[in-house]
């Protein structure tokens, strides 16, 4: 199982373009919504979480965290207790954790991308100090982050080919015409 967590002011198509491409890879995917289960993106659109922050409960078929960015939308996932423990589980059972925007500097500020590499949006490349690199989309086990909406793709691909395989990814991207 796949969580998304989801808080007023995450980048639509950062949460959404990651669940759709997912969900035609045959990953089951459960939305969380953090403060509400009704989030409303930066953008005005907004969606009916699958579950709320209070229940959420991972079990062992955890296969993968994501955090959409956005603003105010990451600053709110930061603030989640539920969150937090989220990241820190996957991270320490090597589990996925993935993060694209603003959203990679919450890892960044648990402390966990430690000796890793990783990559954020232009502007908070300070959050992440030495692990910070100048690329579009970023795998460093167990961590996957991307710059922003328009790697939206990019990401949502890389994280199916992390948790099924790249043949897997490869029909998605061929399913949608999308030219990798």
């Amino acid at each position: 199982m796949v969580y998304v967590f989801l808080a007023d002011g995450f980048e639509e198509t950062e949460a959404l373009v990651p669940v759709d491409l997912m969900k035609r890879a045959g990953i089951k995917v459960t939305t969380v919504g953090v403060g509400s289960t009704t989030p409303t993106g930066s953008h005005g659109i907004t969606v009916m979480a699958d579950i709320s922050e209070e229940i959420f409960l991972p079990g062992d078929d955890l296969e993968a965290i994501v955090l959409p960015g956005g603003m105010p939308g990451t600053r709110n996932l930061e603030m989640s207790a539920a969150v937090k423990r989220a990241v820190r589980l996957a991270s320490e059972e090597e589990i996925t954790v993935a993060a694209i925007c603003a959203a990679p500097s919450i890892l960044a500020h648990e402390n966990l991308l430690r000796g890793k590499q990783a990559t954020v949006f232009p502007g908070y490349e300070q959050d992440l100090g030495d692990s910070y690199t100048d690329q579009d989309v970023v795998y460093d086990a167990p961590f996957l982050t991307a710059k922003a909406a328009g790697k939206a793709v990019d990401f949502a691909l890389r994280l199916i080919e992390v948790i099924k395989d790249t043949e897997t990814a490869q029909k998605v991207a061929q399913s949608i015409f999308y030219k990798c």
